[in-house]
């Protein structure tokens, strides 16, 4: 086993960081990282994690050389060329530009279900903006129904930033936000997750219950 020469920021329950253990973990790259946990909120930053990385974001990655990368779309596109193996984002080309449109809505199904997920635990009942909470549900409604509608025969075709992103976030809504039953309207979206979920990157890589 080699001694791993990169550390990545991460909290376990995170749908980015999952995106990219999962990565690590499919290219064989899992022993290059030690995993630091890190558990910022949006009031109180993790004083380590802002050192070269500024805005406090998590995932981010501290490279051999000390300096640091973040953004969990910066972090796949790094360690995507860190491998000897088929790329998982395509280098060039309208393959390139369809996969990550594809991560890109996955991705917006997670910063709305955070930002769900904070407004419900975080601020007081009281201060809860119904009509906003109710939107960012509309977005991930409108893009799961997008990806059940377009995108299935794609995401089944490989198991790349494409495929890694869209399975994070539907563990995601699994995780904190049960309550949507978004396989009730999703049924082929469901069936192609429920065949994902069981490869060994994903099991390893679940949240915490």
């Amino acid at each position: 086993m080699s001694v791993p020469s990169m550390t990545l920021f991460h909290n376990p329950a995170s749908p980015f960081v999952r995106k990219v253990r999962v990565l690590l973990i499919e290219t064989g790259q899992q022993d290059r990282v030690a995993l630091l946990a890190s558990m910022p909120s949006p009031v109180a930053p993790d004083a380590q994690l802002v050192q070269g990385n500024p805005v406090g974001k998590i995932p981010a990655l501290r490279l051999a050389d000390g300096s640091v990368v973040h953004d969990s779309r910066v972090i796949l596109d790094y360690l995507d060329h860190q491998h000897v193996g088929n790329p998982l984002i395509p280098r060039d080309g309208s393959a390139r530009w369809r996969r990550l449109t594809l991560a890109s809505m996955a991705d917006g199904i997670m910063d709305a279900a955070v930002l769900v997920r904070y407004e419900s635990a975080l601020r007081p009942v009281e201060k809860h903006w119904a009509p906003w909470l109710d939107e960012q549900r509309n977005k991930i409604r409108r893009t799961l129904a997008e990806l059940e509608q377009d995108a299935i025969a794609e995401l089944a075709s490989h198991f790349d930033v494409a495929s890694i992103s869209v399975a994070c976030a539907l563990g995601y809504l699994d995780f904190r936000h049960p309550d949507m039953h978004w396989r009730a309207d999703n049924p082929k979206l469901a069936a192609w997750y429920a065949e994902v979920g069981q490869r060994p990157s994903m099991l390893e890589t679940q949240p915490p219950v």
